[in-house]
């Protein structure tokens, strides 16, 4: 279906961009608390993906810039990890109000550098950034290492967590808003300083995020971003030599120059990488909730999401009903003009993207059944980097569409016939991010979400988050885990100091280096 949307939507439209002409003049960098424009020679247009028109052009960050933030990151290291918990999570709570503050900014931005719907935006994107700021104002107060003891009888040991000191994250396009926040916020939390590296698509509300931060009162440096390319700013982020963590959100190719660049510099690293989740419907699981959320779960953000559902196995005597009603539901999903309230699915992030995702749907006409979509729409859609909700059947275990990340509105469909062939299907990639399961019996269900190798599976529901949960993968998903407490494991040194007891010069170990019992 097509919403095409009216001339107040398009007027929204226009009055955002010259928003973010106006409050962007002085460029998409941001260092030591202030705005600044990048010194590579270049420059970058931020593309509206609905209508192919540029947004906004800035100066790529350089080198140079790369260097100055890290330098601004690391002179605000010591007072910031010096900090109380709580200075820092009164901090964190100002901010989480001015983000409060700032949400209808924040969803118009985001909706018109990725071309999402104001209502995923306003109802998804910006309250769960919100929600996660807040999270981690509690959290951190509640940085704490093991409590004192006497393990070896003589000595008290405890243990400290430390700040790490600078950490250089990449973040990716699909989710610009909460990626930076799930890079910042426990990074800056555990007492780190931070340069974020945005995809150089879609920088706008990274650095509005940015600039909340000021306006909150968190002291200049501790959050900087530098927008620029991978191959500059970014390998520079990640082998500088004063950076001391790199985390990184991307694509599993991707994944591994960034830990080769890493592992030169002996960094810690954390990586959340490609996805491929796996929808596994058993035959006793209620078909109208599995099919919903088949659709919900493979169209969410256009299908532009690690943990999106792209593979459904559905057990044989569920699967042609599934595949139809599926398919039929998929049809009714309205695409349409971002800024328009009825749009329920906008486009993919560029032109360059959506063909990449026809070209796997062009490529699995060969071997598979397209049962519905694969085709860009035309009319005044046609402009924009619009993808039909496309549903494929009859593909092979083995196939390219079953096995490769898509990253699109497109979900294949495949059957199985024992329990045990479900769960072995769902675990035969070679990713590890998210699953679910759908069955009424709750031992099926436990079965599988032991089985089933993802960092994270629903059981009858697929793609919600909560701040209070870690995300995560396994294999080639990569490894740590973003919000939630866990996620201070990845931004915290552990550090064991020792105390003697005993106030005796001559301990009774020495006699192994010099003198008897």
């Amino acid at each position: 279906m097509h919403n095409p949307g009216n001339a107040d939507d398009a007027g929204t439209r226009r009055s955002a961009r010259d928003d973010v002409r106006t409050r962007f003049a002085d460029g998409a960098q941001y260092i030591a608390g202030r705005p600044a424009k990048g010194t590579s020679g270049r420059t970058h247009a931020v593309v509206d993906p609905s209508t192919g028109d540029e947004v906004y052009t800035y100066e790529l960050a350089g080198a140079e810039d790369v260097d100055r933030a890290v330098a601004a990151a690391r002179a605000a290291f010591p007072e910031w990890s010096g900090a109380t918990p709580g200075e820092r999570s009164e901090a964190l709570h100002r901010f989480a109000a001015v983000l409060a503050d700032q949400a209808e900014d924040l969803a118009r931005f985001e909706s018109l550098q990725c071309g999402k719907p104001l209502k995923l935006t306003r109802e998804f994107d910006v309250p769960g950034t919100i929600d996660n700021t807040a999270f981690f104002a509690g959290a951190a107060r509640h940085l704490q290492g093991q409590s004192a003891g006497e393990y070896s009888g003589d000595h008290t040991s405890y243990v400290r967590r430390e700040a790490i000191g600078v950490v250089g994250s990449i973040a990716p396009w699909n989710y610009p808003l909460q990626m930076a926040a799930w890079k910042i916020l426990p990074a800056i939390a555990a007492g780190n300083t931070i340069v974020l590296k945005p995809a150089e698509l879609t920088p706008l509300t990274s650095l509005l995020f940015a600039r909340a931060a000021t306006e909150a009162g968190i002291p200049d440096g501790v959050i900087n971003v530098v927008t620029g390319t991978g191959k500059e700013a970014g390998e520079r982020l990640v082998g500088h030599p004063d950076v001391a963590m790199t985390s990184f959100t991307g694509s599993t190719a991707v994944g591994r120059r960034v830990a080769e660049i890493a592992t030169a510099t002996v960094k810690r690293l954390h990586l959340e990488l490609g996805g491929k989740a796996p929808f596994v419907v058993f035959d006793d699981a209620d078909l109208e909730a599995a099919v919903h959320g088949a659709v919900a779960g493979a169209l969410i953000n256009t299908g532009q999401d690690c943990t999106a559902a792209t593979r459904a196995y559905v057990q044989r005597p569920l699967y042609e009903e599934f595949v139809s009603r599926t398919a039929a539901l998929m049809e009714s999903v309205r695409l349409g003009d971002p800024f328009a309230p009825g749009t329920d699915l906008g486009p993919l992030i560029s032109h360059v993207q959506r063909d990449r995702v026809a070209a796997f749907v062009d490529r699995a006409r060969s071997y598979a059944r397209v049962v519905t979509g694969g085709e860009a729409p035309g009319g005044d859609l046609a402009k924009g980097a619009y993808y039909r909700p496309t549903l494929i059947a009859g593909a092979a275990q083995d196939s390219e569409v079953v096995q490769s990340e898509i990253f699109g509105p497109v979900l294949v469909v495949l059957p199985f016939d024992s329990d045990d062939d479900g769960i072995r299907l769902a675990n035969d990639t070679p990713y590890g991010l998210a699953a679910s399961a759908w069955s009424r019996d709750v031992y099926r269900a436990n079965r599988a979400t032991r089985e089933i190798r993802a960092g994270c599976v629903w059981v009858n529901d697929h793609i919600p988050i909560i701040s209070e949960m870690p995300h995560g993968g396994y294999r080639a998903s990569g490894f740590g885990k973003d919000m939630s407490a866990y996620s201070f494991e990845e931004y915290t040194q552990i550090k064991h100091v020792m105390f003697d007891n005993t106030a005796v010069a001559r301990k009774d170990w020495h006699r192994t280096i010099f003198g008897d019992r």
